[in-house]
């Protein structure tokens, strides 16, 4: 009995589109019984046929049914059954409903008549036909066989996609890195997705009396928070080269406007929206003439600590999300501001490490945690802050899974680091 060829033409490429087998791709030949044939023949075409595990029987070309070996042998080896059926019509034992497909169906939709049709699919087979005449014996199991190369195909490209998504989100954020290492001295950065791409993001940008920075939380995770990313961060370039970097409440104002019409959340579209999503952000402006920082914040808290003080001070802002469907379109958030002091050091958490659970207690490891992290790092060099931050916020999380993407930014006034064994510069 022929065999079906190893690959199924199951990876032609039409772009970067997989083109699906079809049934033919499953056809077998095998011997074949007409419908006017007794059973002493199908006992003759499976004794010479071993491995043939169904028959199938033809009118006119036509298949109208099949005989399942392990069925009729069985029926025929009971007491007295060869003698009383052996001349009989070999319809006698015959599924006279078995699946029949024609060669140019999808596999996938054969697939899914092969698990409505029942076990009997899987055990026995089916018939493919082309224009109604019989094609070829398909059998279950190497459909099921190609339903797995061929979802495997599909999950590697699929992968494929979003590694390649992951590189385009890393070098929109790259210009940022690259302006942090150019206004701040010592900083930390850490920006982890839960997934392969992440819906968190971050913006700075360098101006002649200081910088701008934005840290941002989008709805979800995985692709569709990274989707998101790319339009607010594209709305916050636009708000910047219109408004500037001085105000970041009308900022704010701005990229809400911006993504709410992007994504038909807006006044006049809501009806017809199919979107709820936005963000949580700190958007903040720091003078580095005067080291005055100017913050607003929506629903994502800033920490301060300055020289000297052993609390860290946090500034919450508006419960009040950009781009939602209930955020109104005018919304006006509110500039907060902070005079620091050289030493000073601030630092913004996405909730992916406020909101995570861990602990012998299976809570979330809180802003409580967080600042006192903090206050215990306040003496290192922000890059090793930051390490150390993390590493206790893993220790916290221990085996619990990761709940969300995770993005830290930390910097310390002044661009140095200085303490009472050594002095260093760090980006």
């Amino acid at each position: 009995m022929n065999q079906p060829h190893p690959d199924f033409s199951l990876a032609p490429m039409m772009g970067r589109h997989l083109l699906q087998p079809t049934a033919d791709a499953l056809a077998v030949e095998v011997p074949v019984i007409t419908f006017d044939e007794n059973n002493a023949t199908v006992l003759e075409v499976f004794g010479r046929h071993r491995e043939l595990v169904s028959l199938p029987v033809l009118e006119n070309e036509h298949p109208i049914g099949l005989i399942s070996r392990n069925i009729f042998m069985s029926q025929m080896s009971k007491p007295y059954h060869r003698e009383l059926y052996e001349k009989k019509s070999c319809i006698a034992f015959m599924d006279k409903d078995p699946l029949i497909v024609e060669a140019d169906t999808p596999i996938e939709t054969l697939g899914a008549l092969a698990v409505a049709s029942g076990d009997k699919t899987l055990a026995d087979g089916f018939l493919i036909v082309d224009g109604g005449k019989f094609a070829g014996l398909g059998s279950g199991l190497e459909l099921m066989r190609m339903l797995v190369d061929l979802q495997a195909e599909k999950n590697r490209q699929v992968m494929q996609s979003i590694d390649y998504a992951s590189v385009i989100q890393r070098a929109m954020l790259s210009a940022s890195r690259a302006a942090m290492a150019q206004a701040i001295g010592d900083a930390c950065l850490v920006w982890e997705p839960r997934d392969v791409v992440g819906g968190d993001f971050y913006h700075l940008e360098c101006f002649p009396d200081g910088w701008f920075a934005a840290v941002a939380d989008c709805t979800g995770h995985g692709v569709p928070g990274a989707f998101l990313t790319l339009i607010a961060s594209s709305a916050i370039k636009q708000a910047l080269e219109q408004h500037g970097p001085r105000d970041p409440a009308l900022v704010m104002g701005e990229v809400n406007r911006g993504m709410k019409q992007v994504l038909g959340q807006h006044a006049a579209a809501t009806q017809l929206s199919e979107s709820d999503d936005g963000m949580d952000a700190c958007f903040f402006w720091f003078d580095a003439v005067s080291q005055r920082l100017t913050c607003a914040n929506a629903k994502m808290p800033l920490f301060t600590l300055q020289p000297g003080e052993d609390a860290v001070q946090t500034l919450d802002g508006e419960r009040t999300g950009l781009g939602y469907v209930d955020t109104p379109d005018d919304m006006q958030w509110s500039n907060r501001e902070v005079q620091l002091s050289d030493g000073a050091i601030v630092m913004i958490a996405t909730d992916g490490i406020i909101d995570q659970i861990g602990g012998p207690k299976n809570i979330a490891f809180g802003k409580q945690r967080l600042r006192k992290a903090l206050l215990e790092q306040r003496d290192f060099p922000m890059a090793d802050a930051g390490k150390k931050i993390m590493e206790q916020q893993r220790i916290y999380q221990g085996q619990q899974r990761r709940r969300d993407d995770l993005t830290f930014f930390g910097f310390r006034v002044g661009g140095s680091f200085i303490n009472t064994q050594s002095s260093s510069r760090t980006a």
